[in-house]
């Protein structure tokens, strides 16, 4: 089974079926994918990328994406690197409507029991780590 570490530009081809060509291709990937035929490896970096992407650009709700992207990082043929640190990140990112990038710091500095170092004051105030200003 071929395995591919799938670029952002890819999956939001496939989540916003455009353009129509390309948004075809990816979803013949992502069909082999779901029938064993392919694996895909989906980064974090990725994910951030096609949440940005989604959030900016496509002018997409927090629950618009984590409705179309928590599937996805679960999927079968689909292998998220950090997959429930993402979801979870996902999940804080709509419910306390802070910036996904953000979620994933907080998650991953608490997960090792650590602060992080922030201006972003709104943001982390909503989130579950120990944040500091710098100086």
């Amino acid at each position: 089974m071929k395995r591919y570490w799938v670029d952002a530009n890819v999956l939001l081809r496939f989540l916003t079926g455009e353009p129509e060509p390309m948004a075809k291709r990816a979803a013949q990937l992502m069909r082999q994918a779901q029938h064993g035929e392919a694996h895909l490896i989906l980064t974090p970096l990725v994910v951030a990328e096609v949440v940005w992407t989604l959030k900016s650009f496509y002018r997409r709700s927090y629950d618009e994406i984590v409705r179309v992207l928590v599937p996805l990082l679960s999927a079968d043929g689909v292998e998220t690197q950090d997959r429930e640190l993402m979801i979870r990140a996902l999940e804080l990112t709509r419910g306390k409507n802070v910036d996904f990038s953000d979620a994933v710091l907080a998650l991953q500095a608490e997960r090792q029991g650590e602060t992080v170092c922030t201006f972003d004051e709104s943001d982390f105030k909503r989130l579950p780590a120990v944040w500091t200003l710098p100086g």
